[in-house]
């Protein structure tokens, strides 16, 4: 009988390098940013480094832009490079655009390669940014409190999803424009759990074919939880910086006044079960329904295609099958991004001209 605690075999530098051919990561944060919140990489270098390593795909997140603009022009730099690879952009509902805007969200879906998603905030949701704040007097105080400013600027009109009852107008219209742009996904974004349960109740209402429950959701649902919404066809991401050892610093500043620079719920301690729960969770939802992808592109952590490699070399050493692992970077984000299937010599053509 094999020990339990052994590690498994193949597992290989060259292993989580090779299973990068073909892959795609769904969320990578490329500059620019705002200048206290710098970048490891712009969106350029980003997608050449993907190229390099063979990757098929990455999807830009901006919490400032529409990304689908900035795809746009990296695939016009990168169309007489050799491989099928591209880039893809989308719109993150953000105070920046007014929060709940069916008027940027129609534009986003127009504008540039087109919104491949439409996501429901990241640090303009109401649950998030209402969590946002500064330690005094060894208290915490919520930036609400502490600036007023803050509650009219942004949580005035930051992304709520009521949990049960009537839609608003506004929400009713995006709903119904991404269900009319069956190749667009729904991305959960940063709102709460019951939110997110409820966006997977009403996307099915609406007719939306793709839902993709955000990490941010991830990492705070139940298992049981998950399981009903992976029942629902909504994909489950894993993002490799939800789990890491720079969770508790602060990373990323969504604000432009200094003052608002703050220390969020999620900067207590580190993840519980860090990558560890990710093989957990993979192993009892099924892979059939997770994706993998990093959200890295903040200067603290390694490249987004470092941290892929190293996501997936984590998988690997926690025993989770190669085959698996494909699934989870590959079959399923070419799924969630309408692409047909590379062939195998198609990952082979991707792999020789990097």
């Amino acid at each position: 009988m094999q020990s339990s605690h052994l590690l498994p075999p193949g597992r290989s530098f060259e292993l989580s390098q090779e299973l990068l051919k073909g892959a795609i990561d769904i969320h990578v944060h490329a500059g620019p940013h705002i200048f206290s919140s710098p970048r490891r990489v712009d969106p350029v270098e980003a997608a050449l480094q993907a190229r390099e390593a063979g990757m098929r795909a990455i999807v830009y997140m901006d919490v400032f832009e529409m990304s689908n603009g900035t795809s746009w022009i990296v695939n016009r730099v990168l169309r007489d490079q050799p491989g099928p690879f591209e880039t893809f952009g989308g719109l993150i509902m953000n105070t920046v655009y007014g929060g709940m805007n069916p008027r940027a969200v129609k534009t986003a879906l127009f504008y540039g390669t087109g919104a491949k998603y439409i996501s429901f905030g990241a640090h303009s949701t109401y649950f998030q940014a209402a969590r946002e704040g500064h330690i005094v007097d060894g208290k915490f105080v919520p930036l609400s409190e502490l600036y007023p400013q803050f509650k009219t600027e942004e949580l005035d009109r930051c992304i709520r999803i009521p949990v049960e009852g009537d839609v608003s107008p506004e929400l009713d219209e995006i709903l119904r424009l991404i269900a009319e742009h069956p190749h667009v996904y729904l991305n959960t974004g940063h709102i709460s759990v019951p939110e997110a349960l409820r966006l997977v109740e009403l996307a099915e209402e609406y007719g939306i074919e793709k839902v993709l429950i955000a990490s941010s959701v991830t990492k705070i649902a139940t298992m049981d939880e998950l399981k009903w919404m992976a029942s629902k066809g909504a994909f489950i991401e894993y993002t490799l910086a939800a789990y890491t050892h720079t969770t508790p610093i602060p990373k990323t500043h969504y604000y432009v006044e200094r003052e608002y620079m703050s220390i969020d719920e999620g900067m207590d301690v580190a993840p519980d079960g860090g990558v560890k729960k990710v093989s957990e969770q993979i192993r009892e939802l099924g892979p059939e329904q997770c994706i993998l992808a990093t959200d890295f592109g903040v200067y603290t952590l390694p490249t987004p295609v470092e941290g892929f490699r190293e996501f997936v070399a984590c998988m690997l050493d926690l025993g989770i099958p190669a085959d698996d692992i494909r699934t989870m970077i590959k079959t399923n984000p070419e799924r969630l991004l309408g692409l047909e299937p590379l062939s195998e010599q198609d990952t082979v053509e991707t792999a020789l001209t990097a």
